[in-house]
């Protein structure tokens, strides 16, 4: 993948919004024509690994949490442009609502929405069980959060399961080697690990018109050269 961008997404909707984890769907199109014009174009994180270095010019696009939007309203703006992404998907709240933030309540996807957005090419990845901190679990609590989880999503979408999220981000380098023994990668926020289990990201909100995204795409070499890589 080299240092192809990954861009974290979360809603796409115009509720109110006290936790910055939404984009308007007119903010999201705005966005996608960027990438566009850049001559990016977007895939999920699984189709960002196993593309060959320097053949495209591709941007990882990531939606975390599984909201009921990103299948009746992202989805169908990607189509549009002929992008994927990959959603990660917390496993134990199917058809629930987004119960670890304050309000206002999210609706997630239910199990044929997230059928149906598999269907439609996009990447089906775990974010755990219960969108739980993995720092300090127990050991069964951590096979639930990372195996149990990724069995869940197999049995409703019928394919492998293969990328993981950390729950906000949140990559300890204690978490990843257990990471590693159940999934191909693992997405974080703003990691230092220099690693496929550990996967920097940067953060995309409605604030982002063009020119502010159009930044945070130049300042992501900069931000890679500036990362250790991990021994």
């Amino acid at each position: 993948m080299g240092s192809a961008p990954i861009l974290m997404y979360h809603a796409v909707d115009t509720l109110a919004d006290p936790m910055n984890v939404q984009v308007f769907p007119a903010r999201l199109r705005q966005q996608l024509r960027v990438l566009r014009r850049l001559g990016m174009r977007g895939v999920s994180v699984r189709e960002l690994l196993a593309a060959p270095s320097h053949r495209e010019r591709l941007v990882g696009l990531t939606f975390d949490d599984g909201y009921a939007d990103f299948a009746t309203t992202a989805a169908p703006i990607l189509a549009e442009f002929g992008f994927t992404a990959s959603v990660y998907v917390v496993a134990g709240r199917l058809d629930g609502t987004n119960e670890w933030d304050p309000p206002p309540r999210r609706p997630l996807m239910t199990a044929d929405q997230l059928r149906q957005v598999h269907r439609a090419g996009h990447e089906v990845g775990s974010h755990g069980m219960w969108h739980t901190r993995l720092r300090d679990l127990p050991a069964a609590r951590l096979t639930e959060e990372l195996a149990t989880s990724r069995q869940v999503l197999e049995d409703v979408v019928g394919a492998p399961v293969t990328g993981f999220c950390y729950p906000y981000g949140d990559a300890r380098p204690e978490v990843a080697p257990l990471v590693r023994e159940h999934y191909d990668y693992g997405c974080a926020v703003l990691s230092r690990s220099g690693h496929r289990w550990a996967m920097p990201r940067f953060h995309v909100d409605n604030g982002d018109d063009p020119m502010r995204l159009l930044a945070k795409i130049a300042l992501w070499p900069v931000r890679q050269r500036r990362r250790p890589v991990a021994s």
